[in-house]
Protein backbone atom coordinates (compact mmCIF):
# COMPACT_ATOMS: atom_id res chain seq x y z
CA UNK A 1 0.00 0.00 0.00
CA UNK A 2 1.17 3.53 -0.82
CA UNK A 3 0.45 6.75 1.16
CA UNK A 4 1.35 10.43 -0.13
CA UNK A 5 1.25 13.25 1.91
CA UNK A 6 0.83 16.15 -0.12
CA UNK A 7 2.28 19.48 0.54
CA UNK A 8 2.42 22.70 -0.78
CA UNK A 9 3.87 26.03 -0.12
CA UNK A 10 2.84 27.43 3.13
CA UNK A 11 1.04 24.66 4.34
CA UNK A 12 0.26 24.36 8.24
CA UNK A 13 2.18 21.98 10.04
CA UNK A 14 -0.04 19.61 12.22
CA UNK A 15 -2.37 19.12 8.85
CA UNK A 16 0.85 17.11 7.14
CA UNK A 17 2.15 15.78 10.92
CA UNK A 18 -1.00 15.02 12.82
CA UNK A 19 -2.50 12.40 9.75
CA UNK A 20 1.72 11.43 9.29
CA UNK A 21 2.24 10.38 12.34
CA UNK A 22 -0.89 7.65 12.37
CA UNK A 23 -0.18 6.13 9.04
CA UNK A 24 2.91 6.09 9.35
CA UNK A 25 2.82 3.47 11.65
CA UNK A 26 0.83 1.51 9.39
CA UNK A 27 1.92 -2.47 8.80
CA UNK A 28 2.81 -2.73 5.07
CA UNK A 29 2.42 0.88 3.87
CA UNK A 30 4.69 3.00 2.51
CA UNK A 31 4.20 6.87 3.33
CA UNK A 32 5.39 9.98 1.70
CA UNK A 33 5.60 13.24 1.27
CA UNK A 34 4.56 14.92 -2.46
CA UNK A 35 4.87 18.55 -3.46
CA UNK A 36 5.15 20.31 -6.89
CA UNK A 37 8.90 19.29 -6.57
CA UNK A 38 11.10 17.00 -4.56
CA UNK A 39 12.76 18.84 -1.37
CA UNK A 40 11.94 21.27 1.18
CA UNK A 41 8.78 22.68 1.14
CA UNK A 42 8.12 26.31 3.86
CA UNK A 43 4.72 25.80 6.47
CA UNK A 44 2.35 28.83 6.66
CA UNK A 45 4.68 30.80 9.47
CA UNK A 46 7.89 29.91 7.21
CA UNK A 47 9.75 28.86 10.04
CA UNK A 48 9.38 25.35 9.68
CA UNK A 49 10.45 23.22 5.83
CA UNK A 50 9.13 19.96 5.36
CA UNK A 51 11.02 17.68 2.71
CA UNK A 52 9.23 16.25 -0.04
CA UNK A 53 10.44 12.92 -1.31
CA UNK A 54 8.91 13.18 -4.53
CA UNK A 55 7.63 15.46 -7.18
CA UNK A 56 3.74 15.23 -8.23
CA UNK A 57 4.88 13.72 -11.46
CA UNK A 58 6.70 10.40 -9.72
CA UNK A 59 4.32 10.45 -6.90
CA UNK A 60 2.46 7.36 -5.51
CA UNK A 61 -0.98 6.60 -7.22
CA UNK A 62 -2.55 5.41 -3.61
CA UNK A 63 -4.32 6.97 -0.98
CA UNK A 64 -3.49 10.41 0.36
CA UNK A 65 -3.88 13.47 2.39
CA UNK A 66 -3.90 16.71 0.44
CA UNK A 67 -3.11 19.24 3.30
CA UNK A 68 -4.32 22.82 4.08
CA UNK A 69 -4.81 25.05 1.20
CA UNK A 70 -4.59 28.75 0.41
CA UNK A 71 -8.10 30.23 -0.89
CA UNK A 72 -8.53 27.97 -4.02
CA UNK A 73 -8.11 29.69 -6.99
CA UNK A 74 -9.02 26.86 -9.98
CA UNK A 75 -6.84 28.68 -12.53
CA UNK A 76 -4.08 29.24 -9.80
CA UNK A 77 -3.91 25.69 -8.86
CA UNK A 78 -4.97 24.03 -12.37
CA UNK A 79 -2.22 21.72 -11.87
CA UNK A 80 -2.69 20.09 -8.80
CA UNK A 81 -6.32 19.75 -9.27
CA UNK A 82 -5.16 17.80 -12.82
CA UNK A 83 -2.99 15.47 -10.27
CA UNK A 84 -5.79 15.05 -8.04
CA UNK A 85 -8.37 13.84 -10.08
CA UNK A 86 -5.87 11.80 -11.71
CA UNK A 87 -4.60 9.97 -8.65
CA UNK A 88 -8.31 9.20 -7.73
CA UNK A 89 -8.93 7.93 -10.72
CA UNK A 90 -7.01 4.58 -8.84
CA UNK A 91 -6.82 5.07 -5.20
CA UNK A 92 -8.68 3.67 -2.71
CA UNK A 93 -9.37 6.60 -0.15
CA UNK A 94 -8.93 10.40 -1.40
CA UNK A 95 -8.78 12.26 2.27
CA UNK A 96 -8.33 15.60 3.27
CA UNK A 97 -7.82 18.05 6.52
CA UNK A 98 -9.00 21.24 7.30
CA UNK A 99 -8.98 23.58 3.81
CA UNK A 100 -7.76 20.87 1.47
CA UNK A 101 -11.38 19.84 1.07
CA UNK A 102 -11.48 22.46 -0.93
CA UNK A 103 -8.93 21.18 -3.43
CA UNK A 104 -11.05 18.18 -3.72
CA UNK A 105 -14.23 19.62 -4.46
CA UNK A 106 -12.23 22.10 -6.86
CA UNK A 107 -11.21 19.13 -8.54
CA UNK A 108 -15.57 18.12 -8.79
CA UNK A 109 -14.52 15.16 -6.78
CA UNK A 110 -16.85 16.01 -3.61
CA UNK A 111 -19.98 17.04 -5.65
CA UNK A 112 -22.63 16.09 -4.19
CA UNK A 113 -20.54 13.66 -1.15
CA UNK A 114 -21.15 14.91 2.47
CA UNK A 115 -17.79 16.71 3.91
CA UNK A 116 -15.73 18.20 6.31
CA UNK A 117 -13.50 21.24 6.25
CA UNK A 118 -12.44 24.31 8.56
CA UNK A 119 -15.73 25.70 9.89
CA UNK A 120 -14.59 29.18 8.64
CA UNK A 121 -14.59 27.18 4.98
CA UNK A 122 -17.64 25.81 4.94
CA UNK A 123 -19.73 27.86 2.77
CA UNK A 124 -17.02 27.74 0.37
CA UNK A 125 -16.78 23.83 0.32
CA UNK A 126 -21.18 24.12 -0.40
CA UNK A 127 -20.48 26.40 -3.42
CA UNK A 128 -18.42 23.10 -4.92
CA UNK A 129 -21.62 21.67 -4.56
CA UNK A 130 -20.66 19.45 -1.94
CA UNK A 131 -22.96 18.97 1.33
CA UNK A 132 -21.34 20.72 4.32
CA UNK A 133 -21.04 19.62 7.69
CA UNK A 134 -19.65 20.20 10.76
CA UNK A 135 -18.18 17.10 11.67
CA UNK A 136 -14.75 16.23 12.74
CA UNK A 137 -14.31 13.18 10.20
CA UNK A 138 -16.48 12.28 7.71
CA UNK A 139 -16.73 9.36 5.25
CA UNK A 140 -18.78 9.32 2.35
CA UNK A 141 -18.11 6.44 0.16
CA UNK A 142 -14.09 6.37 -0.31
CA UNK A 143 -13.79 10.03 0.15
CA UNK A 144 -12.83 11.18 3.71
CA UNK A 145 -12.65 14.67 4.97
CA UNK A 146 -11.99 16.51 8.13
CA UNK A 147 -12.29 19.62 9.58
CA UNK A 148 -9.74 21.85 10.98
CA UNK A 149 -5.94 21.26 11.44
CA UNK A 150 -6.25 18.79 14.75
CA UNK A 151 -8.41 16.63 13.07
CA UNK A 152 -6.23 15.09 10.65
CA UNK A 153 -4.78 12.95 13.39
CA UNK A 154 -8.50 11.27 14.03
CA UNK A 155 -8.73 11.21 10.41
CA UNK A 156 -5.26 9.13 10.58
CA UNK A 157 -6.85 6.76 12.95
CA UNK A 158 -10.37 6.27 10.91
CA UNK A 159 -7.78 5.23 7.69
CA UNK A 160 -5.79 3.25 9.70
CA UNK A 161 -8.66 1.38 11.19
CA UNK A 162 -9.66 0.46 7.67
CA UNK A 163 -7.37 -1.50 6.68
CA UNK A 164 -5.29 -2.29 9.78
CA UNK A 165 -8.71 -3.49 11.83
CA UNK A 166 -10.24 -1.26 15.30
CA UNK A 167 -7.51 -3.02 17.73
CA UNK A 168 -4.50 -2.17 15.10
CA UNK A 169 -6.00 1.49 15.77
CA UNK A 170 -6.50 1.35 19.01
CA UNK A 171 -3.41 0.27 19.64
CA UNK A 172 -1.54 2.89 18.00
CA UNK A 173 -3.70 5.42 20.82
CA UNK A 174 -1.60 4.89 23.62
CA UNK A 175 1.30 4.39 21.97
CA UNK A 176 1.04 8.04 20.83
CA UNK A 177 -0.84 8.73 24.49
CA UNK A 178 -3.36 10.49 22.27
CA UNK A 179 -6.23 10.97 24.37
CA UNK A 180 -6.72 14.81 24.19
CA UNK A 181 -8.06 16.61 27.18
CA UNK A 182 -7.67 20.42 26.50
CA UNK A 183 -7.00 22.90 29.32
CA UNK A 184 -10.02 24.95 27.74
CA UNK A 185 -13.32 23.97 26.47
CA UNK A 186 -13.34 26.36 23.69
CA UNK A 187 -12.25 24.04 20.19
CA UNK A 188 -15.64 25.07 18.46
CA UNK A 189 -17.23 28.15 17.27
CA UNK A 190 -19.95 26.40 19.46
CA UNK A 191 -17.88 26.24 22.65
CA UNK A 192 -16.14 29.55 22.50
CA UNK A 193 -16.53 32.89 23.58
CA UNK A 194 -18.88 34.32 20.89
CA UNK A 195 -16.92 37.38 20.59
CA UNK A 196 -13.63 35.55 19.45
CA UNK A 197 -15.74 33.75 16.76
CA UNK A 198 -17.23 36.79 15.77
CA UNK A 199 -14.06 38.39 15.29
CA UNK A 200 -12.57 35.21 13.56
CA UNK A 201 -15.39 35.67 11.18
CA UNK A 202 -14.83 38.93 10.45
CA UNK A 203 -11.12 39.00 9.39
CA UNK A 204 -11.35 35.52 8.33
CA UNK A 205 -10.32 35.43 4.48
CA UNK A 206 -13.41 32.50 4.26
CA UNK A 207 -16.08 35.35 4.61
CA UNK A 208 -18.86 34.81 2.06
CA UNK A 209 -19.59 38.42 -0.17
Amino acid sequence: MQIAVVLFDRFTALDAVGTYEMLVRLPGAETVLVAERPGPVRNDAGSLALAADRGRRTAPRGRRGPRRARPVRADGQRGLLDWLRAADVSSTWTASVCTGSLLLAAAGLLRGRRAASHWLALGHLERYGAGATGERVVTDGRYVTAAGVSTGIDMGLTLFGRPAGDEHAQAVQPLTEYDPRPPYDAGSPRKAPAHLVEEFRKKSRFILT
